[in-house]
């Protein structure tokens, strides 16, 4: 299996490579960065292709994978404002997506949020949403998205700071086992293993353990993993 994760620089990013990494069944992971990566044990079948992802072309040589595992992503106080969010979290995704089904990557797991819809109050959750939406028209065959509640990022630094997700993992870590599943933090390391469990089963042929979302016969097979199911 030959991955591409895009967000590889990201905390959850970083899990996806190591992981992907100890599975022997992986033939190489391909992880393009704005900047080059480092902390990584040095792996032949890790390429870590520098790119200007506002300059990514279709005949770039990354797309050729078989599964893309998409955990881009920002927040509206990184981003700044609104239009900068949707450009990062809804263009971005979308045109990196399209660009591998074009190559012929037929699956895609995608890094979602708890409480995506395209009615939300928050305008977050619903920029995940209609990212959702659009990513499953693009003709994959398998689309997976993961929807975690809060991550948790187990004690690793950030590589962009973060203070409100700070705050609020500081609140409720103590306060773990009082929470409903559905609401309770999600270690980076569990989403990516989720991610890539879906991948296998994907890449397998092997759907068996999630439930498909009914879909017209023209939409992809849909697997979702909401937040209480990813929680240990």
């Amino acid at each position: 299996m030959r991955i591409l994760i895009l967000g590889g620089s990201g905390l959850v990013g970083q899990s996806l490579i190591r992981q992907a990494l100890a599975l022997p069944g992986v033939t190489q992971v391909c992880a393009p960065t704005r900047r080059a990566l480092t902390g990584f044990a040095a792996d032949a079948r890790l390429l870590n292709p520098v790119r200007d992802f506002s300059q990514l072309q279709a005949d770039d040589a990354i797309w050729q994978a078989d599964v893309l595992l998409c955990a881009l992503g920002t927040t509206m106080a990184l981003a700044g404002s609104q239009a900068a969010f949707y450009q990062t979290d809804h263009d971005l995704v979308l045109r990196c997506a399209t660009m591998a089904r074009a190559a012929g990557v037929n699956c895609m797991i995608y890094n979602s949020s708890l409480g995506a819809a395209l009615k939300a109050s928050s305008f977050y959750l619903r920029v995940k949403a209609e990212t959702e939406r659009d990513l499953a028209a693009l003709g994959f065959s398998t689309l997976g998205i993961v929807r975690p509640a809060l991550l948790d990022n187990e004690g690793q630094q950030r590589p962009d700071h973060r203070s409100g997700e700070a705050i609020a993992l500081r609140v409720l870590r103590p306060l773990r086992w009082l929470l409903p599943a559905r609401y309770r933090p999600v270690g980076i390391s569990v989403v990516a293993g989720a991610m890539l469990r879906l991948a296998q089963s994907a890449c397998a042929g092997n759907v068996s353990k999630a439930e498909p979302a009914q879909q017209a016969t023209q939409m992809p097979k849909l697997l979702i993993l909401e937040s209480e199911q990813l929680q240990g």
